[in-house]
């Protein structure tokens, strides 16, 4: 058998690897662009079948394209949705660089041809047949005419860039961050008893409860989760319909509105077509805002991945106020020694998520990625959205797992560093005055001694004159009592 086959496009003849479902087009996008050997994201991929099915679902219902063509269609959409298990899996017959043309356009025939050479297999016909006069005579399927029907790359590269970042948050990125809002909010109900000393500007602070640190960072991720739905609806604005430059040429009014009902129909998202295709072709704002939202929920995860592992320094020589599970040995020359390795990875994560969005940033940028009326950087924005997308999500996953389902807080030590801190004396300013509390701290620190000591070798008046009583002492110095307002 010959290991390569012969295909035309508009360009000529091409060689084609013999048993690939990709055509000339898709060949040629191979050898232009052998760049990074990163291809298309897959969830792109999924995500055009599911455009495709629905394009030709509508192409029927409005009469421009006969039931049995976009049946055929369908069929082989569904194969691609369900892996092409039986030729090897997806990668191999989607074999496109990222860095390929601006507009998509390598990918967007890339699943034309595979869906064409699919209904060839289908209906009996060598793969390559889907351009042969003959063939198509007798109901064959054309990667253009028929596939490709009432679009343009213009329109169904970002739309199914909208489509696969919206999946792939939904079903990937917002479950992993409830799992992550549900740990932290445990171990904030579970560390409420737990008293430790504040710190600002890494120095001593007033009291402050560890549940209440932990609340914190679980409402930081319940604000992500918000972001998340805004994120969502900005994605659900499809460009489908407006074909190469906003206009619709060669599709019927109405077109994308329905194309988005079906994909609603698929996915469960709400999706709408868009409001003005001029906005939703020439530029590609949503994906930049989406990118600026994953940033911000990885700017969250730093600052809680950032704070544990500050709060676990030691075990012995630092802070220690968490014991953070060892989950493997932390040096090759040390023994014993373990590391934060999971917060680590965690802050690794933020860094790409951050540089993804500068790239995505840059790609949408007037002049650069957005050039009068298309957007020309899509498939580095799409993919760097959703990288950020799945490896949020992971992380999320690994937080919980090998982190906060097994962190722990040391209670002696938080109590320990409270009683030595000098910004006990904060609950006294009421009582005895700044100008005295003041005093008394620094007193303390020259001498090596608590706040409570000192108070208690001391004749100390209050602000009205009456004693300073070892009641009151102890009262005042109570940390729990500082961790909230008076009653």
């Amino acid at each position: 058998m010959s290991q390569v086959r012969i295909e035309k496009d508009s360009m000529g003849q091409m060689e084609v690897p013999a048993d690939v479902l990709y055509g000339a087009s898709t060949q040629r996008a191979v050898l232009n662009f052998p760049v990074s050997g990163r291809t298309m994201p897959m969830e792109i991929i999924r995500a055009y079948a599911m455009l495709k099915r629905a394009c030709a679902r509508v192409n029927a219902a409005q009469g421009d394209l006969d039931e049995k063509r976009a049946g055929l269609i369908e069929a082989a959409c569904e194969k691609i949705l369900e892996g092409l298990p039986e030729h090897g899996g997806l990668e191999r017959h989607f074999p496109i660089d990222v860095y390929q043309t601006g507009s998509g356009t390598s990918t967007n025939m890339n699943v034309n041809e595979v869906v064409a050479n699919l209904v060839c297999l289908e209906l009996g016909a060598p793969i390559g047949s889907s351009k042969d006069p003959e063939y198509l005579a007798r109901g064959g399927v054309h990667p253009n005419n028929h596939v490709n029907m009432g679009q343009s790359s213009n329109d169904t590269f970002p739309t199914a860039m909208h489509l696969a970042c919206g999946l792939a948050i939904v079903h990937d990125l917002d479950p992993a961050l409830a799992r992550l809002e549900h740990a932290l909010a445990s171990l904030a109900t579970r560390f409420d008893d737990i008293v430790k000393i504040g710190r600002t500007h890494l120095q001593d602070a007033t009291p402050i409860r560890l549940g209440q640190e932990f609340s914190g960072f679980a409402s930081q991720i319940t604000h992500a989760r918000d972001r998340l739905q805004r994120a969502l609806t900005q994605l659900g604005e499809l460009p489908i319909g407006g074909t190469a430059v906003g206009t619709g040429l060669n599709t019927r009014k109405g077109f994308g509105t329905r194309v988005a009902h079906e994909l609603e129909a698929q996915t469960g998202l709400a999706l709408r077509e868009a409001d003005n295709h001029f906005e939703a072709q020439h530029a590609k704002d949503a994906i930049v805002e989406t990118a600026g939202i994953l940033r911000t929920i990885a700017v969250s995860l730093s600052k809680i991945a950032g704070d544990i592992r500050l709060m676990g320094c030691g075990p012995r020589c630092g802070i220690g106020e968490l014991k953070i599970p060892p989950v493997q040995p932390g040096s090759s020359i040390m023994p014993g020694k373990v590391n934060p390795v999971i917060c680590e990875s965690m802050v690794m994560v933020c860094c790409r998520v951050i540089g993804n969005d500068q790239a995505t940033t840059v790609a949408g940028l007037g002049g650069v990625g957005g050039l009068l009326d298309l957007a020309v950087a899509m498939p580095v924005m799409g993919d760097a959205v959703l990288e950020s997308i799945r490896i949020l999500a992971g992380a999320s996953r690994m937080f919980v797992d090998r982190l906060l389902h097994d962190l722990q807080a040391d209670a002696e030590r938080c109590q320990s560093l409270i009683e030595g801190s000098l910004a006990m004396v904060t609950s006294l300013v009421p009582v005895i005055g700044y100008d005295l509390s003041a005093k008394i701290a620094y007193q303390a620190f020259d001498e090596g001694k608590t706040v409570r000591e000192l108070l208690l070798a001391s004749d100390i008046q209050t602000l009205d004159g009456k004693p300073l009583t070892k009641e009151m002492i102890d009262e005042l110095l109570d940390p729990r009592s500082m961790t909230h307002p008076k009653e």
